[in-house]
C-alpha cells in the first residue's frame, strides 16, 4: 500500500497539462508534470504503479516517491520546484580566507611535520583567517 496518495483536484491537473502542453518551461517541471499526472489517483486519474510511471518516463522509482512524498508534505506549490532547493549551505570562508588557506597549505610544512595536518592548519590559520576567531 502507497504511504503518499496522489489526489489531484481538477484545477491541479490543469495546471500540470497546461505545462506539459507549452512545454516552455525546464525539463524536469514537465517531467514532473507527467509524473504527477500518471500517479494521479482521483476520479479523473490514471492511477498508474510507480513501477510503470518510472519506466515510463525513464526514471528512478525513488523519484516517483519523493515527488508523492513532497506534493502530500509540502503541497502543489513546492512539488514542482527542485529538490534540494534550499537546502545549499554557507560557505565557512569567504574567497580571500580560502586563498589564504590554500597557499598556507601549499607552502613547507612546520618543523618536524613532512606535510600539513588539519590540526596544523586550523592552529596556523586561527591567527589569519576570520571565521576562527
Amino acid at each position: 500500500m502507497k504511504q503518499y496518495i496522489v489526489e489531484l483536484t481538477s484545477e491541479e491537473r490543469s495546471q500540470l497539462q497546461q505545462i506539459v502542453a507549452k512545454g516552455h518551461t525546464t525539463g524536469y517541471r514537465i517531467k514532473y508534470a507527467h509524473i504527477l499526472l500518471k500517479a494521479d489517483q482521483s476520479k479523473g486519474g490514471p492511477g498508474w504503479s510507480d513501477p510503470k510511471i518510472a519506466e515510463a518516463f525513464e526514471c528512478n522509482l525513488s523519484t516517483v516517491y519523493r515527488l508523492r512524498k513532497r506534493l502530500v508534505e509540502k503541497g502543489f506549490d513546492a512539488v514542482l520546484q527542485h529538490g534540494n532547493a534550499g537546502q545549499r549551505k554557507e560557505r565557512k570562508l569567504d574567497g580571500k580566507a580560502e586563498a589564504h588557506l590554500i597557499a598556507l597549505a601549499c607552502s613547507q610544512p612546520p618543523e618536524g611535520r613532512q606535510r600539513w595536518t588539519v590540526r596544523c592548519t586550523s592552529s596556523k590559520a586561527l591567527r589569519h583567517i576570520s571565521i576562527f576567531r
